[in-house]
């Protein structure tokens, strides 16, 4: 009923009101970051463990490693065996699961509240009781191991999505090494680097505990302090990337090819601001207008329209640092990355010439605040959303201006934008095709 009662007066989307989640901060003597709220309309409790580390942490030479480390994390500690969070989630009737990202890496579970309890003790465990041994060393980098082989080397396009777009968008920082590494990174390994990674980065004072749903705050309090407060504050600094990637001065082009590639491709990609940069939520709505969907614009025009391509989007990657903000296109039979590029730049060139339509903006806030909407219908959702505004905005309580930060940005905004990053001097042209094509 959330989401209906809203979807009435989303066309007024200026209008829109949505109460702020009721957040409960608090930070523990070992650095532990605690952030709840309590929703007791459903007797479930969401758990998310937010470590900041991600893929642009992995040590040199060892890309991918960050990835590996997160399969790791769901093997023995010294008081549960392998999987045993599995056992403590699916076996109540939850779920469980993690994912690493560029600046960050989370671990998950939803139960019915009555196992908060068991749920926070287990957490706690793998933060600092996990045995990094050399078989579940070996049985996970095994796993990711296939993990490449089947999503960037049997893909078709896996090279250019998985490998290329960020090796050659970026010179200098650590973003230019895909989350997902590459076999040579992931076999040269061992574990004394997986037991110094997991002794550096997984510590109180490296993470944020969130959890949302069906508590007695106090309770849930006095857990905390049970399991996670007698976790001792390791001695010394936990390293940050300090690299800054240097602004573009000159358009690059590179053609790479792979053996199991049916139709050409290309990539346009350009540096985004970071993530706290008031331009970032303007790239929300400029995605929506440019991809969201069969009635947007690329859709339209290139595969619609002009029937050069099958598949055309925008993407807009938005990081903690400078992400990418990339066209993509895969041609359809018998037409060229050529044509695709000429098409993707002139879409491009429209929006920086002549403001989007009052109809288009309207359409792409109500999309995206109706996504918003029923992602807060949930106690995992509405942990989500809290935790995307811990990782890119730094405060858990942003996520509460997310809507009306939206309903904020006008079209002068989108144009304005669109003439700042969409630069030639911006720009690196990545084509793909067949090894064997002429």
């Amino acid at each position: 009923m959330f989401a209906l009662t809203f979807a009435l007066s989303l066309t007024a989307f200026g209008q829109a009101k949505v109460a702020p989640l009721p957040i409960v901060e608090r930070t523990l003597a070992n650095g532990l970051r605690v952030v709840s709220v309590r929703d007791n309309t459903s007797p479930t409790v969401a758990i998310h463990v937010w470590y900041n580390v991600g893929s642009k942490d992995d040590p040199q030479g060892r890309s991918g490693f960050a990835h590996m480390f997160e399969h790791m994390m769901f093997k023995s500690t010294k008081n549960m065996p392998s999987e045993k969070l599995d056992r403590l989630t699916e076996d109540v009737g939850g779920f469980n699961n993690a994912s690493t990202w560029d600046d960050f890496t989370n671990y998950y579970e939803v139960v019915p509240s009555n196992y908060l309890e068991t749920l926070l003790w287990a957490e706690s465990d793998r933060m600092v009781n996990l045995e990094v041994d050399d078989k579940n060393f070996n049985s996970e980098r095994d796993v990711v191991k296939e993990e490449f082989r089947q999503r960037i080397l049997s893909n078709p396009y896996g090279m250019l999505f998985g490998q290329y777009l960020e090796k050659l968008s970026f010179t200098t920082h650590p973003y230019q090494r895909p989350g997902i590494g590459n076999l040579d990174e992931l076999q040269a390994a061992t574990p004394k680097d997986a037991r110094e990674f997991y002794k550096t980065f997984y510590r109180p004072d490296n993470a944020v505990l969130i959890v949302v749903g069906d508590f007695d705050q106090q309770q849930f309090d006095g857990w905390v302090d049970k399991y996670f407060g007698k976790i001792a504050k390791p001695a010394g600094t936990i390293p940050r990337v300090t690299a800054v990637e240097p602004e573009r001065t000159e358009e690059k082009r590179f053609m790479k090819t792979a053996p199991n590639v049916p139709f050409p491709a290309v990539a346009i990609t350009y540096l985004a601001p970071p993530s706290k940069d008031p331009d970032a939520v303007v790239f929300d709505v400029v995605e929506t207008i440019l991809s969201g969907g069969e009635s947007s614009r690329l859709y339209q025009e290139l595969v619609y329209k002009q029937q050069i391509a099958q598949e055309a989007s925008f993407n807009a990657d938005i990081r903690v640092d400078r992400g990418l903000l990339y066209f993509l296109g895969i041609a359809a039979e018998g037409k060229t990355a050529e044509a695709i590029e000429k098409s993707l730049l002139a879409e491009l060139a429209k929006m920086q010439k002549t403001f989007v339509t009052a109809k288009e903006m309207e359409k792409a806030k109500n999309q995206l605040i109706m996504q918003k909407l029923q992602e807060l219908e949930t106690n995992d959702g509405k942990a989500i959303a809290v935790e995307q505004a811990v990782a890119y905005d730094g405060d858990p309580k942003a996520v509460n201006e997310e809507i009306k930060k939206l309903q904020a940005v006008s079209a002068a905004d989108i144009q304005r934008v669109m003439k700042k990053y969409f630069t030639d001097t911006n720009r690196v042209v990545i084509y793909y095709q067949n090894e064997g094509a002429k």
